[in-house]
């Protein structure tokens, strides 16, 4: 095993407050996608497509921008990711008759079908995950969820 690897597994062995938060945070992140990331191509999706998905509601025009936003990512990477959905057949791009310059998103029948199943996927790994989960790791997890909004805060602020 390669240093670097021994490294990262300390960084992120480290319990309590002692530990270091960006790499530990980094290693979640990392592990999460990767779970998600396996658990999607026995789906033939890819990480980001739920997150897209997801993001498109029934009947409703959303723009690129506005996806963009909500997913804390650049309307470039939206615009990539719609390709592969849209060739999918699960969502469709719709010009906006008020601006030109902005192109509205909405979700297919098929893509309701497929957001339903990914919903389902998640569900399902979120129950896997909080069966093993101790008291305190709840507690934890509320601890986590203030984090995520303070780093989305300063995120946006950035961006």
């Amino acid at each position: 095993m390669s240093e670097r690897k021994v490294l990262a597994m300390s960084h992120a062995s480290k319990a309590g407050p002692e530990a270091d938060l960006v790499p530990l945070l980094l290693s979640i992140a990392k592990s999460t996608r990767a779970l998600m990331g396996v658990k999607l191509a026995e789906h033939d999706f890819h990480n980001g497509q739920d997150e897209l998905l997801v993001a498109l509601e029934k009947n409703t025009l959303v723009s690129v921008s506005d996806i963009a936003e909500q997913l804390s990512v650049r309307p470039s990477t939206v615009s990539k990711m719609l390709d592969r959905v849209i060739a999918k057949g699960l969502a469709e791009r719709i010009g906006n008759t008020t601006d030109a310059r902005k192109t509205m998103v909405q979700i297919t029948p098929a893509g309701l079908e497929a957001r339903s199943m990914l919903l389902k996927l998640r569900e399902r790994i979120e129950a896997d995950l909080r069966g093993s989960l101790t008291i305190d790791d709840e507690v934890a997890l509320q601890s986590l969820e203030s984090l995520a909004a303070l780093l989305k805060q300063r995120l946006s602020r950035l961006r």
